[in-house]
């Protein structure tokens, strides 16, 4: 089994796909695949490993979604009431329709978000990297993206009506915040008591130790000469507010956990995290007759090549579905998600089985990088 799938990796690594990439998956046995192929870091000679800490981006995403859906077992949380029960401050939003030279020109949003709509990214909620009228507003106004941690990204304006389209945005960072709101705990305490701790993530963390960082891997982009550099790009240290969207570091084995447990439909190693007919809700379709975006064009290619899913697709909770079987992947009714640095996991409940790939590289959606993950899905399912 594992030999085509060690194939792919050293491949990719070889022709300059990826500087270094681990793979793994697992079954409801437990592990079934684990590998790496290349470096931690370019111009260095210690190996990437499954155990090599990584930032995870918008794989934290999900994690924020089960923190959120806990609180909804507990009756502490509504999803069908108005995001501004728990923060108020998302009552000032308004829905940005344009640009009168360089004036945003703002109206009233016809309808009011709920903590579903975010859940769903469904609340009219962009982000700069693939929405350019939301990257004009910030550049115009001064308001900061989410990278430099700071509050006032919260002031960012709705592109659109919420309940009117699936727009992937800042959705789950407004989430946390609701999390937050109701818990009375910050995120990243959140996370450890009710869900990294109890699930013996024990690499999953809201920033690294020095240890950790030590045995991390940077961020790379393409220099001139098409050859990977290691870069400083990190999240911000000191944040002014936890991103649900996306703040967590992790390594591959550990998030592993995370994901064999959705395969449980809510357990892992007799702990429970959620109920079975939460998973299953996870893995419905909560989105009714939308669809995600087919193709999600880039403002800023430096950090994302366009993005081309394909049609047909629906939002769960906190999981991209894909309602067709894939040939030779997975089938009908998986969920999925990645990272900004080219992280990606998904869970088939029909198969049985989850798989996940990490590399630490820029842009998303690199053609190369994700033809890697292509390839690497259909080396595990042909091998099964």
């Amino acid at each position: 089994m594992t030999e085509r799938i060690d194939k792919v990796l050293l491949t990719a690594v070889e022709t300059g796909a990826v500087p270094g990439v681990v793979a793994l998956a697992a079954d409801d046995s437990g592990i079934i695949y684990q590998g790496a192929a290349g470096v931690r870091a370019a111009g260095a000679d210690d190996l990437i490993t499954p155990d090599t800490m990584m930032r995870i981006a918008s794989m934290t995403k999900i994690v924020t979604t089960t923190a959120a859906l806990q609180l909804v077992e507990q009756g502490r949380l509504d999803l069908d009431a108005p995001v501004e029960k728990y923060q108020p401050a998302f009552a000032d939003l308004q829905v940005l329709e344009g640009f009168d030279g360089d004036t945003p020109r703002l109206r009233k949003p016809a309808t009011r978000a709920t903590v579903k709509n975010l859940m769903t990214h469904t609340a009219g909620l962009g982000y700069w990297i693939w929405n350019a009228d939301i990257d004009r507003y910030e550049q115009v106004t001064g308001t900061p993206n989410v990278m430099p941690g700071t509050l006032a990204a919260f002031t960012a304006p709705l592109t659109s009506d919420p309940g009117t389209q699936v727009q992937y945005g800042i959705n789950v960072d407004w989430l946390g915040r609701v999390v937050e709101a109701v818990s009375g705990l910050p995120l990243d305490a959140y996370f450890l008591e009710n869900i990294t701790g109890p699930l013996g993530m024990t690499n999953t963390t809201a920033r690294m130790t020095a240890e950790q960082r030590a045995n991390s891997t940077p961020v790379h982009v393409r220099g001139e000469d098409g050859a990977w550099q290691a870069t400083d790009i990190d999240w911000a240290q000191q944040p002014e507010y936890w991103g649900g969207g996306h703040f967590l570091y992790s390594t591959p084995r550990d998030y592993l956990r995370f994901q064999r447990m959705l395969l449980g439909r809510g357990a892992l190693d007799r702990t429970r995290i959620l109920a079975e007919e939460t998973v299953a809700a996870a893995f419905t379709n909560q989105v009714g007759e939308l669809e995600f975006p087919a193709e999600m064009p880039t403002a800023h290619p430096e950090l994302s090549a366009p993005v081309n899913l394909g049609p047909g697709l629906k939002w769960g909770y906190g999981l991209l579905l894909n309602q067709a079987d894939l040939p030779g992947m997975r089938a009908a009714g998986s969920g999925s998600w990645s990272g900004l640095f080219n992280t990606h996991f998904w869970v088939d409940p029909a198969s049985r089985v989850t798989g996940s790939i990490f590399s630490q590289t820029l842009p998303l959606a690199d053609p190369a990088a994700f033809q890697l993950y292509v390839e690497f899905e259909m080396a595990l399912y042909a091998s099964r």
